[in-house]
């Protein structure tokens, strides 16, 4: 069985930037066992397999798999499919904006891609998330310990380090600098003899609300115990956390805030995400997640039957 495929640079405008996403736009008759060595092979941080229940046209069901299984919600790989889609015209962009409904294995995930001259330019999933905020953290001490970090680098006087939790929790720790944020090295010996382990967090989203560049309010990199001391991965699955935990601090008023967040630096795959949260003052947030993408590679895969 013969399959096209494309893979598609997220959350950037330029090639060889960003998060790389492999889609499989029509992806019928692959089994879950076919699917997840197809992803291996390819062996990106996801690859997506599309499938088309619904004769309206309206929605698609995504199927997603890293190298090693299958991931029930990502966010990087709705943008690189809304655009993949509408690049091989499997949805026809008639109007400015286009409303889908991509399924994945959380549920459904409304979608809206925008147009220029009939081709994608920006793509926008809407997320409604609940938070678990807490407020006992590690000290300064140790968190300086296993970020390879001095305690003078934290930020204090705005924000504060907390841990949130949408689903999956992330300890959220505020610097001064981007140049801290760039810097900062994973210590696991640190990290294991700290009081850390004990709030449940797996990764560290350190960020900097200073960067270089024009088009981004937020620097921010994923560390953790998971993350080899060199990597930089995608973001976007913090960016929730992250949201709540801005809607956290008693400056936030009320109201609809729109913000972007880069991930990277010029040398190693730079990602901007736009983002936009409805802040009512509960636990429940509404929160808007956009970005670019950017056409790579197309491919046809002969995948044998199992």
């Amino acid at each position: 069985m013969k399959y096209n495929y494309y893979i598609a640079d997220v959350f950037t405008k330029q090639i060889f930037n960003g998060a790389q996403i492999a889609v499989f736009p029509n992806a019928e008759g692959l089994s879950q066992q076919q699917m997840q060595l197809v992803a291996r092979e390819l062996n990106l941080s996801e690859t997506v397999f599309i499938f088309h229940p619904d004769k309206q046209n309206t929605s698609r069901v995504m199927r997603i798999f890293s190298p090693l299984d299958e991931i029930d919600f990502a966010g990087h790989p709705i943008i690189a499919t809304a655009f993949v889609l509408a690049h091989c015209g499997d949805i026809q962009l008639t109007e400015t904006i286009t409303p889908m409904v991509f399924e994945q294995n959380t549920g459904p995930v409304n979608v809206n891609i925008t147009a220029e001259n009939g081709l994608p330019s920006f793509v926008q999933f809407t997320r409604k998330v609940n938070s678990i905020i807490d407020r006992f953290t590690p000290s300064d001490d140790e968190l300086a310990s296993f970020l390879s970090l001095q305690p003078s680098e934290f930020d204090h006087k705005k924000y504060a380090t907390r841990l949130v939790s949408c689903g999956v929790p992330y300890l959220i720790i505020p610097v001064w600098r981007y140049e801290s944020v760039r810097n900062a090295k994973f210590n696991y010996a640190a990290w294991s003899q700290s009081t850390a382990p004990q709030t449940a967090a797996q990764e560290i989203l350190l960020f900097s609300p200073k960067t270089p560049y024009a088009d981004a309010d937020f620097n921010a990199r994923l560390l953790g115990p998971r993350i080899a001391m060199h990597e930089d991965p995608p973001v976007g699955s913090a960016m929730p956390a992250f949201a709540s935990y801005l809607c956290s601090f008693e400056f936030m008023q009320k109201g609809t805030y729109t913000f972007t967040v880069d991930r990277g630096d010029e040398y190693n795959r730079r990602s901007v995400l736009n983002l936009e949260m409805d802040h009512k003052g509960g636990n429940t947030l509404t929160i808007r997640v956009g970005g670019a993408a950017v056409m790579v590679a197309e491919g046809v895969m002969t995948i044998p039957e199992l």
